[in-house]
């Protein structure tokens, strides 16, 4: 994604994230992306205007919400004649969605576009028995009663037992937790590694809200006004008393509901620009997004991959891209889906052996400064609504690099990471403006 525009990042808003079944049960995905967009209107006075797209997206989305993107922005105070479209690639749907946007910034197709995401874990479809979906639409194809009375005598009381959907993945039938836990083995990644990240991500998001870090980054909603998932009080000693939530039998469980993201339900959007429409409507970019890669790896096969583990093989080519090292950045925003997936990604960055035999590396790309790791909370933290999560840690990262650039007079650096389902993953390099 090299450009010939530089891409602003301007600055996002969320709306507080909340467990799954707990404020925003009630909620769709279209009123909570609705409030994010209205956040990011409100901030910046773009009430009324036509910009040039909103990109967003949801993974969990029903069937009747064709295009969430677009009915949220006819609802967000933008023009009508705003276009919006849906993306989606799982967790990290929202840094496609602002590379998306950004790219068309950079090609200089549009001037300023929102990119955001949205779930709900609450609201979640639930469909139809397969057997009783093809029965309606075999009786809906008939031409004539009697064919239509001979189809519905083939009704069955079990065909109505409704569908609950999981995110579980198709060609294995395994659960997210449940690769993490394969990944973790193969890797020798401790419980109390694990627990001791976890302690971090909360206790990191809990002196950021503290500081006041998030006061302009959130709007209130459903009665909430920061994320309810986040434990200020927690400690090594009460994540060391749970229980393993996906491997409960093999007594060698290492994933618990401590080290692991909860089901979450959230909206998150962000501004871009170039950085002539910023000057023109009175805006100074909080940073910049400089390039971004994706990859994918083969989970399934017999030389299966961890699932989670893609940007383990992003990052090397878009550092190699940019003539950069892994050490070269001021902050690292991972993803965390779990403790356990983060910590294997930096162990295979570690690993002269995974650089050579799967990145065709010479050495190992090296340690990171853990002091610099999702300095203000990360996903276990403050929750994981899967299709907002991108847009959370953009926003969050471009405002530390701003951050940044007051209190030290230069310009930062920052990386971001972000695993996927479907063996996905993308990252990004943000600079300070």
């Amino acid at each position: 994604m090299k450009t010939s525009k530089r891409i602003a990042i301007l600055g996002g808003q969320r709306i507080p994230f909340a467990r799954q079944n707990t404020q925003y049960a009630e909620a769709s995905n279209i009123e909570m992306l609705t409030a994010a967009l209205r956040g990011v209107v409100d901030k910046f006075g773009l009430k009324g205007q036509r910009i040039g797209e909103v990109a967003a997206g949801a993974v969990l989305k029903h069937s009747r919400d064709a295009n969430i993107s677009r009915e949220a922005t006819l609802d967000s105070g933008l023009s009508a004649q705003t276009p919006a479209y849906d993306v989606q690639q799982a967790c990290a749907t929202s840094l496609e969605t602002a590379i998306a946007v950004g790219n068309k910034i950079a090609a200089g197709q549009i001037e300023v576009g929102i990119a955001g995401g949205v779930d709900s874990s609450s609201d979640a479809p639930v469909s139809l028995q397969d057997s009783l979906r093809k029965l309606i639409l075999k009786i809906n194809r008939a031409k004539t009663n009697g064919e239509k009375f001979s189809l519905i005598t083939q009704l069955r009381p079990s065909m109505f037992k409704p569908s609950v959907p999981n995110v579980n993945e198709r060609r294995t039938g395994m659960s997210m937790g449940e690769h993490t836990e394969l990944m973790v083995k193969q890797w020798g990644i401790t419980r109390e590694a694990q627990d001791e990240l976890a302690l971090a991500s909360h206790l990191n998001a809990a002196r950021a809200y503290k500081e006041g870090f998030y006061s302009d980054l959130l709007v209130p909603f459903k009665g909430l006004d920061r994320d309810n998932n986040l434990r200020a009080d927690t400690t090594a000693e009460k994540l060391a008393k749970l229980k393993p939530a996906f491997d409960k039998t093999s007594g060698k469980g290492t994933l618990t509901a401590g080290n692991s993201t909860p089901l979450t339900d959230g909206a998150a959007a962000l501004l871009l620009s170039s950085e002539e429409w910023a000057a023109a409507n009175g805006h100074k970019p909080q940073a910049f997004l400089v390039d971004a890669e994706t990859a994918a790896v083969d989970f399934f096969g017999p030389d299966a991959e961890g699932l989670l583990m893609a940007p383990a093989y992003a990052v090397p080519r878009l550092l190699a891209r940019n003539g950069l090292t892994l050490q070269d950045f001021d902050y690292y925003e991972i993803h965390e889906a779990f403790a356990g997936q983060v910590l294997c990604t930096l162990a295979a960055w570690e690993s002269d052996e995974f650089s050579r035999n799967k990145l065709g590396l010479n050495a190992a790309l090296g340690k990171i400064d853990r002091s610099k790791l999702n300095v203000n909370g990360g996903s276990l933290g403050v929750g994981h609504p899967f299709a907002a999560t991108g847009a959370r840690v953009l926003a969050g990262a471009a405002k530390q690099l701003a951050a940044h650039r007051a209190k030290t007079g230069k310009s930062g650096r920052t990386l971001v990471s972000l695993c996927a389902a479907g063996g996905l993953g993308a990252v990004a390099i943000l600079e300070g403006a």
